[in-house]
This record gives structure tokens, C-alpha cells and sequence, in this order.
């Protein structure tokens, strides 16, 4: 079994109209052995930045504490609002150090620009090479269901109840494929003036 899907996980990251969202399991799992159903995988960086860690949660844990520390200082020392490209700059330099011995987490970016509320969303690999796209991002353990959930429900342009409901019945038909995630989830759909969080109810078996 890979390293990376010892724990299991689903995160899923999809731009709509003026608006961007992130969802993610809440499954904690070690193999086919589930522990938990409430580990945190989705991390508020900002008002309008979102990081989700699939991957080795020993390793999510530390790299979502170590980037928010990164994050403290560089706006204390900016005072100002780190943007969504330079926090992906960030992760990916945060990741490069440790390329020899690196950890095993698939961030995924997710944002709204503060001037013209567009949306940004990137994801990179474990050594942080990173790769920005226009429609969404997926990673986890059911990486191919979740992409061809996406590419079937997909449009551009969506309005956020929209938006919701896409990447919702996404990632839901996804993980009822693979035996390592799912058992909950959660799902936040950033706006300019509003960040909406919400808590799915999925197949418990």
C-alpha cells in the first residue's frame, strides 16, 4: 500500500462565478481501519484562502501548523493579506526544503482575489511543483473518481448554490467508490462578502 493513501482521503477544489469552493472527507483511517470521522483536512489560511491537505495525517497536521506560522510572519512583516499565488509560493517553497525527505500531502489552494474577486485554485505535488488550472483540482485516494465526476458535472461560470451542489455530488459519488475515504464531509464556498460552510451526511460503511 503507498504511503500516501495509508490514511485515506478526498479533497476537491472547483472555481465558480465570482466565488471558489473546497470539500473534503472527514475520514481519520489507518488502512481499511477506521478510527475517527472528524479529522480536519481543510485549513482557513484567510478570509478568502482556503488549503486542503490530502495525505499522511501525521503530515497534515505539520504542514498546515508549520504554513500558518509561515503565514503569521509574512503579514505581520508585510501588514497586509498575503494574496492566493503568493501563499501557493509559500507551500511550494515549504515543500522544495524537504524534497529529499519529503512529506506526503497533495496541497490543495483554493481562493478569491481581494481586488476583482476572482477565483484561484492550485495544487501541487509532494516536492510543490505546482499546477494552477481554471475549473478545479482533486486529490486523495479516489483521485480518478472524483476526476470523472468533475469532468461530468462541471460547468463554468456557476453561481454558489450551484457550485455547492456540483462539487458536492462529486466528491459524495466519489468516495462511494473507495474503501479508504468518505464517512462524512464538509464543504465551504468562499464568496467576497461570506464564506458558507457546510456538513455532508454520507454512506457510513
Amino acid at each position: 500500500m503507498s504511503i500516501m493513501s495509508y490514511n485515506g482521503a478526498a479533497v476537491i477544489g472547483m472555481a465558480g462565478k465570482d466565488c471558489v469552493a473546497i470539500a473534503a472527507d472527514t475520514r481519520f483511517g489507518i488502512q481499511a481501519q477506521t478510527v475517527g470521522t472528524d479529522f480536519q483536512k481543510v485549513f482557513e489560511m484567510g478570509p478568502h484562502l482556503y488549503l486542503g491537505l490530502p495525505g499522511l495525517a501525521t503530515d497534515v497536521q505539520t504542514v498546515s501548523q508549520r504554513l500558518k506560522f509561515r503565514l503569521n510572519l509574512y503579514e505581520l512583516r508585510e501588514n497586509r493579506r498575503i494574496k492566493p499565488r503568493t501563499f501557493m509560493s509559500m507551500v511550494s517553497n515549504l515543500l522544495y526544503e524537504r524534497r529529499f525527505g519529503p512529506y506526503f500531502v497533495e496541497p490543495i489552494i483554493v481562493g478569491l482575489n481581494e481586488k476583482d474577486s476572482k477565483p484561484y485554485i492550485a495544487s501541487m505535488d509532494l516536492i510543490g511543483c505546482p499546477m494552477e488550472v481554471e475549473d478545479f483540482v482533486v486529490g486523495g485516494t479516489c483521485g480518478e473518481q472524483m476526476y470523472g465526476m468533475c469532468e461530468s458535472l462541471y460547468r463554468p461560470n456557476m453561481e454558489p448554490d450551484d457550485l455547492f451542489e456540483t462539487i458536492s455530488q462529486a466528491l459524495l459519488n466519489a468516495v462511494d467508490t473507495d474503501a479508504v475515504s468518505g464517512w462524512g464531509a464538509v464543504v465551504h464556498i468562499i464568496e467576497k462578502d461570506k464564506v458558507t460552510t457546510r456538513t455532508l451526511r454520507t454512506r457510513q460503511d
